[in-house]
């Protein structure tokens, strides 16, 4: 062991600040125009063909099903999907552990939201011993191949990890088990995994180090505090899917304009401003 001045690296989760916080004021103004700007988006997707991957992971009760319900209420659900994922059915254990995400990956014009995703196999299935251990070491290059595959077709990929303390995430399922409405979200897994949080931890900070790529990266969230938490990841989602991305509203058909023109008896006034011509 080294001594005197010299100190260890400081691994992903260590580095993250755990104070941030939001007032209810500041969080509900911050939602509003995030969530909007999810909006515009989701049509310039729609429109334009662009496709997109958004993969929340965490601990138990940090949060991630409440941000994703804060994106899920104001989008269309059309070309928006969520996948909670769970173990794999007998049918996706006899097969490629990549198979059943493929099958659910967004086509042309789509989001898919993935609640947990590929990284089980390098975290649960790691800790738990469920593969092999040559299995998951393999885990990380065939994850970095498979999103790399999907940027370079087009699919914009978005990976937040919310970090909660051993403290928070206590009090989090203290407040489940005493309401009823919230007690189902508690199990007895989520306590046998907090006695090995330093596992976990270990296989997290392993997964953030060697998975977060220039193409993929992982952002992670501060969520001690959820309205932070939602605010920071729905803006992170935000930034990264409409990065470049032209969120005008498209063009009218002009057989639309002439159909209206007829139609309403529209003043070439207002046919002009419907067709983007300024007069």
């Amino acid at each position: 062991m080294k001594t005197g001045n010299s100190t260890e690296k400081k691994r992903p989760l260590d580095r993250l600040d755990m104070s941030p916080s939001l007032d209810r004021e500041t969080y509900e103004k911050k939602l509003a125009r995030v969530q909007k700007r999810l909006q515009r988006i989701q049509h310039a997707y729609l429109f334009s063909g662009n496709s997109a991957v958004v993969v929340f992971e965490g601990w138990d009760a940090a949060g991630k099903g409440g941000a994703i319900r804060r994106i899920a209420a104001v989008l269309d659900p059309r070309s928006f999907k969520v996948w909670p994922i769970s173990a794999p059915r007998k049918y996706y254990l006899q097969r490629h552990f990549l198979t059943r995400f493929i099958e659910r990956l967004p086509p042309n014009g789509a989001i898919s939201v993935f609640d947990r995703s590929w990284y089980g196999r390098v975290l649960v299935e790691r800790v738990e011993n469920l593969t092999p251990a040559s299995r998951w070491k393999a885990a990380y290059r065939e994850i970095n191949d498979f999103e790399r595959m999907l940027t370079d077709d087009g699919t914009r990929i978005v990976k937040l990890f919310f970090h909660v303390t051993p403290d928070e995430q206590l009090r989090r399922f203290e407040r489940r088990l005493v309401d009823p409405m919230k007690r189902w979200k508690l199990t007895y897994d989520d306590f046998r995994n907090r006695g090995r949080w330093q596992d976990y931890e270990a296989a997290i900070n392993d997964m953030l180090e060697r998975t977060s790529t220039r193409h993929a990266p992982w952002t992670l969230i501060a969520a001690n505090d959820k309205k932070h938490a939602r605010i920071t990841a729905l803006t992170q989602i935000a930034s990264r899917l409409g990065r470049g991305v032209d969120l005008s509203p498209p063009t009218i058909d002009p057989r639309v304009i002439e159909a209206a023109r007829s139609e309403f008896g529209l003043s070439d006034d207002m046919i002009d401003a419907l067709a983007g011509r300024a007069r």
